[in-house]
């Protein structure tokens, strides 16, 4: 249900994000098919061949294939693949913790809007991240202010009253933290700097 959700969120229905405290907030995917300021600070650290994880709508995947630069974004949603798709970019239908082509030799990954949250443990997926790059390959990442808590959250979606998905982990990562994150994730350096109000970080 969780992927039905979200894939009728992206085809325009109304969605929301809910929390095991009852809170809701609403879930924009709208604004992931357009280009948001930023972007360009995230796509000008991007080097070929460059893995989009969690590519959604695949605004991110389609700038890169237009500049260019060799681009695959993945998605566990198949209706985020069919849009990266007509948007002009290359996208499977993927989980980052199946089998991923080129799993060695990538010479960037992407973790865009918040996606070093997949899986609800950053350190777990950047390990897993580790083993996609190529020795000396980079991760750029989106990250929560400073100040923010770095926390785990149980959350599901919701659309309307009856249809909910089923629970699952997401993380939020301070710019405060990602030091300490990127480490144990296996990169032992991490840049971090602010551009169009997010906050983004270059891990290697």
């Amino acid at each position: 249900m969780m992927g039905q959700i979200y894939a009728d969120a992206l085809a325009g229905e109304t969605a929301e994000i809910e929390y095991v405290d009852g809170a809701r907030v609403a879930l924009e995917t709208a604004r992931w098919f357009e280009p948001i300021d930023g972007d360009e600070e995230l796509l000008s650290r991007c080097s070929s061949p460059t893995l989009d994880i969690g590519s959604g709508p695949g605004r991110l995947t389609a700038a890169l294939t237009r500049r260019g630069i060799h681009a695959l974004g993945i998605d566990i949603t198949p209706r985020a693949v069919y849009l990266t798709r007509r948007a002009g970019g290359f996208a499977l239908l993927r989980d980052v913790f199946d089998d991923v082509p080129g799993s060695g030799r990538w010479a960037t990954a992407l973790l865009a809007d918040g996606n070093i949250g997949i899986g609800g443990n950053p350190e777990t997926l950047l390990r897993r991240v580790r083993q996609l790059v190529r020795p000396g390959g980079t991760v750029v990442a989106e990250l929560a202010p400073p100040g923010t808590r770095s926390r785990v959250d149980r959350v599901r979606l919701r659309r309307g009253g009856a249809a909910v998905g089923e629970w699952f982990g997401w993380a939020t990562v301070s710019a405060n933290d990602i030091r300490r994150v990127a480490q144990a994730g296996g990169f032992p350096e991490a840049d971090c700097w602010a551009a169009h109000g997010r906050w983004l970080a270059c891990l290697r």
